[in-house]
């Protein structure tokens, strides 16, 4: 029949039966070679080449992707509308007006877009045609790695990356193990070890690699680093050998080989079906609240463009219905034009007042505000007090859209370890059965100077503690995965075992491990190497001990344990166990635990990271057994981590307990003054970690989240095992909701009585409190409970966190009804998922990689540094930029509605008060450069008060600059400003002869004479507004008015060639030799300035917010204040419990934020009475009838 019987089936079981075989799992034929003759049918597969795309545009679609793209933005696409409308109709304004400033955004974005891709096209190329050495036919040929295929054998040498994920064969080490960083996938520089296949280890030469016949099963590929499930029939005698494959036979894309001559592995998974390409997770576009702003505000002045243009045809309409008021007769119309139907002729005229009034839309707003930006991120990245010089780095900015966002923040989420901490471990103590010994002076395999004793405590007593004593040690040299490089350095960093000597090195996935194996060389007992699996150790007899490695249980974060079974020298078989103490203890069946348990209990309260050590002696016929176990479990395809996980728990039972450990990973550098500062700021902190909760909640202790009379709320599995989920949350919501409750309704207690409340969640808890079982009746409004008890804790400790869960932290609260503006901040791969969730991602430059830094948005050398980049960069951006919003609309709506006016005394013709340069050049030109440049560089406090006084970033919280009532504010401003200058105007000029000649001021000269007393108030607006003068806002701001003055001279001045007919020629010249013209303009001016001038007067004496006071108090000072340490003296609540302006957190938080602002001050302060202390009076005056809030904290002395 030409197809046998088997084929036949596997061919149907594959593409009809059984549709899940074909998704879940691949055949791939090691160097193309067929199975033997009935092993099985051979089918060959297609698989994607492996060529990599990061590019978003072809030379195609680049023009057509690209302007769908840009006119998505409503701002665009009303533009194109605009213009269109123009070009189609008979209109008053040229199409230019709106097609060139239109025209120029587009062509400059796709300009910038059409670069990033071709970089990006560029880096795709150098990746794509990098030379890959591959196996064909015995003998290693050169190849670009874009033709590489599954099934190809790869040659892979030193500090090479791999160029697919790839299946290791054999290597160059006798073992058949590799060595290889991951850095560039998740972050971690350690070396990690990876097997080859035991059948196929011992072939090195090219022949003999050639010569291996067999064929791969393994899963279809999926994103999960950690994970791979597969199997290697290996054809001996025709006869097929299965052996298991796991991620320890795996090599992933981008992974670079390390203290490995060579390697010969096949390639199976390729191109964008890497693991690598599976995880490029393109980040989704985060917008601002600014920006969220914004957009609402164009909707309101959209609907104001709308109303304005159907009023005034409405209006021309009713004003034409009498038979003598017809449209003038110089408004010539063809009697084509007059015979069209009423609708047609009032769509018509509803377009052109669109385009005569869409000037109050500006579309020069967008490019400003691109433009700050990007040059304001330059600030940040200049900013030497963010530079690091142990790191030689500065901050790095990878997203300008969220400068602003910095100066909003409402809930800080922070990693532990690395962030916190400096990942920098150090060996503290071991306790063995009760006896404590300390080695000191041991830092990452650094013996500090004047260390040479060893120093213990307790020594054992006893020849059978001895006995226990030396097994301890033995565990703790032979449970681990630590590797010895023969070599001085290690990627450039010292790592010496033997003070003094540069002969071996430690190198380990975990730092913990690197720490504990060094302690033990302090205590006498030498880990010397791996050689055909046995290890070698060298102990205080100075001999050295030979242990055959027969298996290893590898870590994992579920059981939270490691451990071996090795073969002594004398024939015993040993299990060795190490762990957490939440998985040991339980597991121990003798030994001395409650005197290990005690002390680990007291050394996770002092913040150090405890591992429990345990052993279990192994008879013959049981290690039998947990052969049969262990090879059954890894065979499989389907469930395999199940049924390993069950394997390993199996084998880990009736341990025998040892000892524990204690390991040191320090507080970062000013870290705890950084968390407090966050906390004054208003800010809630996170801490989200992996830890245990009882050496978290050490590290909190330290870094001032939680303080000694904090009252700790646990919910966690050890409580929810004694009572239920739903009970503990009531429980637990009750008592802060009474302590809330109280406080709101009595505001007149004292705020000593205020109790501080700090929540620790463990991750199998929360996963609960996210998704409840399904039996759990009362699981509907857990979440509901869970925000309502964290919005009432000054602070939250989440730990045993996987990574996922973090961000469904970050989520959950993002997505909560008052939809807070959250912080995430992280330094390793596991901090990824948290950080690109939240609304603004940070990554701390540290040691495990740079996966975080390339996710964030911003990047900082260390955790202090968040502190400027929030209370300093954060305010000034903030700030800065709500005034450019409030004040392009402002001057907007003075530039357009004088247009709206002049329609009720021109016949509703649509004639423009301003000339064509003067619309096209305002925004552009004449008032764009002064608040650019404002948007840059103001500072409307000192930053060195900002730094010293966190409390005024609350004054900006909860975008309080960019709230309705005070955009409604700038609106009526710029309202009340075109009714001015238009009507200030029409009065004085009223049947008025003004020139020396008898000439009456023209229509160009009227609309001259509003626009110069525009162009003047608005610059003069923005210079009351600046506080910060420096020589360039002299120049810009006195600069862009002399050059509207040259500008308008030479305009109206010259006869230009190019120009068919010149309404302006000699305008402004007329206007200027009028002395009744010159009054009028500074008239005009100082009746627009003055009611906002005296509305900040006025305001400021009566309600001034905590910024007001400490700008007056800086004057007083000349510049100084931040050299006198009382500032908090200067803060004010509502007088008589009144809202007070621009205050965000004081308006919605009765109750102070952290309890130490009272408990630490010598005095008694009320709510709602005189004041007992304040630093400032004799002074200043600053004093407030009601309450004073005294900040906690260095600056403030009693």
């Amino acid at each position: 029949m030409g197809m046998d019987l088997s084929t036949l089936r596997t061919l149907i079981s594959r593409y009809c039966v059984g549709e899940e075989n074909w998704v879940d799992s691949r055949t791939v034929y090691i160097g193309h070679k067929e199975p033997p003759p009935g092993a099985e049918a051979f089918i060959q597969q297609r698989f994607p080449d492996n060529r990599i795309v990061s590019s978003k545009y072809t030379f195609w679609n680049f023009i057509p992707k690209n302007m769908f793209e840009q006119f998505r933005r409503i701002a665009n696409f009303y533009f194109l509308i605009i213009f269109l409308v123009q070009l189609i109709i008979d209109t008053p304004t040229s199409p230019i007006t709106s097609g060139l400033p239109l025209f120029f955004v587009i062509t400059v974005t796709a300009i910038k877009q059409g670069y990033e891709d071709w970089l990006r096209h560029k880096a795709d190329n150098a990746v794509n045609q990098c030379p890959v050495h591959v196996l064909q036919h015995g003998k290693v040929i050169r190849k670009q790695s874009r033709k590489l295929r599954v099934g190809d054998i790869v040659f892979v040498k030193e500090d090479e990356s791999f160029p697919c994920d790839l299946i290791l064969l054999s290597s160059s080490r006798d073992d058949g193990t590799c060595y290889v960083t991951t850095a560039s996938l998740d972050g971690e520089s350690s070396h990690k070890t990876y097997y080859a296949v035991q059948d196929t280890k011992a072939y090195n030469a090219e022949k003999e690699v050639d010569s291996i016949h067999a064929t791969i099963e393994c899963e279809q590929p999926q994103p999960d680093l950690y994970k791979f499930v597969g199997r290697i029939n290996i054809y001996m005698n025709n006869e097929p050998v299965a052996r298991p494959l796991g991620s320890e036979n795996l090599l992933l894309r981008g992974a670079t080989l390390k203290n490995t001559e060579y390697i010969y592995a096949v390639a199976i998974y390729t191109g964008m079906e890497t693991k690598m390409a599976l995880n490029y997770q393109t980040k989704s576009q985060k917008r601002s609240a600014v920006e969220k702003s914004m957009n609402a505000y164009l909707v309101v002045y959209l609907c104001i463009l709308i109303s304005k243009a159907f009023i005034n045809t409405v209006l021309k309409y009713a004003w034409q219905s009498d038979p003598i008021r017809d449209e003038p007769w110089y408004d010539q119309r063809t009697e084509a034009e007059r015979e069209r139907h009423i609708l047609i002729r009032a769509f018509t005229d509803f377009l052109a007042f669109m385009v005569l009034f869409n000037y109050i839309i500006p579309v020069s707003m967008y490019v400003t505000v691109e433009m700050q930006k990007f040059l304001g991120s330059y600030f940040i990245m200049w900013d030497d007090e963010m530079f690091d010089p142990e790191l030689g780095e500065r901050a790095v900015v990878n997203t300008s859209d969220l400068n602003e966002e910095l100066g909003q923040v409402e809930y800080v989420f922070t990693d532990k370890t690395g962030t916190l901490t400096e990942n920098n471990m150090e060996f503290i103590e071991c306790c063995v059965d009760g006896h404590v010994y300390v080695a000191q002076a041991i830092c990452n395999g650094q013996v500090m100077p004047g260390a040479d004793t060893m120093d213990m405590i307790d020594t054992s007593p006893g020849p059978e503690a001895r006995e226990h004593e030396e097994l301890f040690f033995r565990a703790l040299c032979l449970c681990h995965t630590v590797q010895v490089k023969e070599e001085e350095t290690v990627d450039g960093i010292k790592q010496g075992i033997h003070h003094g000597k540069s002969t071996s090195f430690y190198i380990s996935s975990s730092p913990d491990e690197v720490a504990l194996v060094e302690g033990m060389k302090r205590l006498g007992f030498t880990y010397l190497r791996l050689k055909d699996s046995h290890m070698e150790i060298l102990n205080r007899e100075e001999e050295i001990e030979r242990f055959e490695l027969l298996e290893v249980l590898t870590f994992d974060s579920v059981r939270r344990r490691m451990s071996v079974i090795v073969r002594a020298s004398t024939g015993e078989l040993y299990l060795f166990c190490k762990g957490a103490d939440s998985s040991i203890f339980p597991r121990v069946i003798s030994g001395k635990v409650d005197q290990v348990r005690a002390r680990v209990e007291h050394n996770a309260v002092e913040g150090l990271r405890t591992l429990c050590v345990a052993y279990r002696p192994l008879s013959p016929a049981q290690y039998q057994e947990v052969c049969l176990l262990l090879s059954g479990a890894k065979l499989a395809l389907q469930d395999r981590d199940k049924r390993l996980a069950e394997a390993y728990d199996m084998i880990e039972k009736d341990l025998i307990l040892l000892g524990a450990t204690a390991v040191e990973d320090r507080l970062q550098e000013k870290a705890a003054d950084t968390i407090e500062s966050l906390h004054k700021a208003g800010m809630k902190v996170w801490v989200l970690t992996g830890d245990k909760m009882e050496t978290a909640a050490a590290t909190c202790y330290a870094s001032k989240l939680f303080h000694r009379n904090t009252q700790i709320l646990e919910l966690t599995t050890k409580r929810t095992e004694e009572q239920s989920l739903h009970d503990v949350l009531f429980d637990l919501s009750r008592t802060v909701l009474r302590q809330h409750g109280g406080m709101s309704r009595d505001m007149s207690g004292l705020s000593s009585d205020y109790v501080d409340y700090g929540l620790i969640i463990d991750g199998a808890t929360l996963s609960t409190v996210m998704k409840p079982s399904q039996e759990d009746s009362n699981s509907g409004n857990y979440k509901e409970i869970f925000l309502e008890i964290c919005r009432n804790c000054s602070a939250v400790l989440c730990c045993r966190m996987a990574p996922l869960q973090k961000a469904q932290v970050v989520k959950l609260i993002k997505t909560s009804k008052e939809h807070p503006i959250t912080l995430a901040v992280g330094d390793g791969a596991n901090d990824v998922s948290m950080i690109l969730e939240a609304h603004v991602g940070i990554g701390i430059m540290g040691k495990e990689g740079r996966q975080a830094v390339r996710n964030s948005d911003y990047a900082i050398p260390k955790f202090k540094h968040l502190k400027k980049i929030l209370l300093v960069h954060g305010h000034y951006y903030y700030i800065r930029i709500s005034e450019l919003v409030q004040y392009f609309f402002y001057k907007n709506v003075c530039f357009i509605f004088p247009q709206f006016l002049y329609q009720f005394f021109c016949g509703f013709s649509q004639q423009p008060l301003y000339d064509t340069a003067y619309l096209t050049l305002y925004n552009i030109s004449f008032t764009s450069l002064p608040i650019l440049l404002y948007s840059l560089i103001e500072q409307h406090i000192n930053m060195d008060i900002l730094k010293k006084d966190p409390c005024l970033y609350r004054d900006i919280a909860k975008n309080s600059l960019l709230r309705w009532p005070i955009f409604i504010y700038w609106t009526v401003l710029g309202v009340y400003d075109a009714i001015v200058m238009f009507f200030g105007a029409y009065f004085l000029f009223d049947n008025t002869t003004f020139t020396s000649n008898g000439q009456m001021f023209g229509n160009w000269t009227f609309g001259t004479l509003v626009f110069t007393v525009l162009v003047f108030t608005v610059t003069f607006k923005l210079a009351l507004d600046t506080h910060y003068w420096t020589w360039i806002n002299h120049f810009v701001i006195w600069g862009s008015l002399i050059f509207f003055v040259v500008f308008s001279l030479l305009w109206g001045g010259i006869i230009w060639p190019f120009l068919n007919y010149q309404r302006m020629y000699y305008v402004f010249m007329q206007m200027l030799s009028s002395g009744p013209a010159w009054l009028s303009i500074v008239l005009l001016i100082t009746a627009s300035l003055l009611p906002d001038v005296l509305q900040k007067v006025i305001w400021r004496a009566l309600w001034p917010t905590t910024t007001e006071r400490i700008q007056e108090a800086d004057k007083l000072y000349k510049g100084q204040l931040s050299e006198f340490t009382p500032l908090s003296s200067i803060h004010a609540t509502p007088m008589g419990g009144g809202l007070r302006r621009g205050s965000g957190t004081h308006r919605n938080t009765p109750n102070p934020i952290r309890s130490e602002s009272f408990t630490k001050k010598a005095m008694v302060t009320r709510w709602h009475r005189p004041q007992d202390y304040h630093t400032f009076t004799p002074l200043l005056g600053f004093t407030d009838v009601n309450h004073t809030y005294s900040g906690a904290g260095p600056e403030t002395s009693v």
